[in-house]
């Protein structure tokens, strides 16, 4: 059966809602209050929000480095393609 748009959405969001629900599964189970130190910081929170702070951070952190990394790709693959080489 071929692959088609329609069901990559399904899959997706079947997937989406899968993650979602063990999401508000975890953050229902950890609410127990913590503290958090950070160099002269000080605060109170909930287990589930400051590791969600800190799963959301990393996430945020990779796609910056990762659109990084490909943007300089692409600009040396459009450097290379449009200089064009000498010939002796």
């Amino acid at each position: 059966m071929p692959r088609t748009r329609t069901g990559t959405a399904w899959a997706a969001i079947s997937a989406g809602t899968l993650i979602s629900i063990a999401l508000i599964i975890f953050l229902v189970q950890n609410t127990r209050t913590t503290e958090i130190n950070f160099l002269w910081m000080t605060t109170s929170t909930s287990l589930a929000v400051a590791l969600l702070i800190a799963a959301v951070g990393s996430v945020l952190l990779t796609l910056i480095i990762g659109t990084a990394r490909i943007t300089q790709l692409r600009r040396l693959v459009r450097g290379r393609t449009v200089k064009p080489t000498r010939q002796r």
